[in-house]
């Protein structure tokens, strides 16, 4: 029998492929990986995203939780979205290692900015 592993990622969270690309500095000297780990500020792929921001519903009580009913859940959506590219807070990240790659976990409000490459046909 063969099994398949999927990274669900929860809420308001998104994964992220950190970009460990060498960077050269102005004066010409490239940077290794382990300095640019330091950073502040980093970027990298989205990978997968959660499917957003609950929405409370008044209506949805603990009873709920056990029973088979299955009731809508409601999101806000992300505004990022999966192969953007994101520049984020490293301080907010959380280092995951998933089937022996390693991933950051970083809450949609720590991402700064992103790239988001779109095909223009003329």
């Amino acid at each position: 029998m063969k099994t398949k592993k999927n990274l669900i990622i929860v809420g308001d969270k998104v994964l992220i492929d950190l970009d460990m690309r060498q960077e050269r500095t102005a004066t010409g000297l490239y940077l290794p990986p382990t300095v640019k780990e330091k950073e502040k500020v980093q970027s990298g792929y989205v990978v997968k995203t959660g499917p957003g921001y609950f929405i409370h519903d008044s209506s949805y009580s603990e009873e709920t939780w056990g029973s088979d009913k299955k009731k809508d859940v409601k999101y806000i959506p992300l505004q990022i979205a999966e192969r953007d590219y994101a520049i984020f807070l490293m301080d907010a990240a959380i280092e995951i290692e998933f089937e022996g790659k390693r991933y950051l976990v970083v809450p949609h409000s720590a991402i700064l900015a992103f790239v988001r490459t779109e095909i223009i046909e003329d």
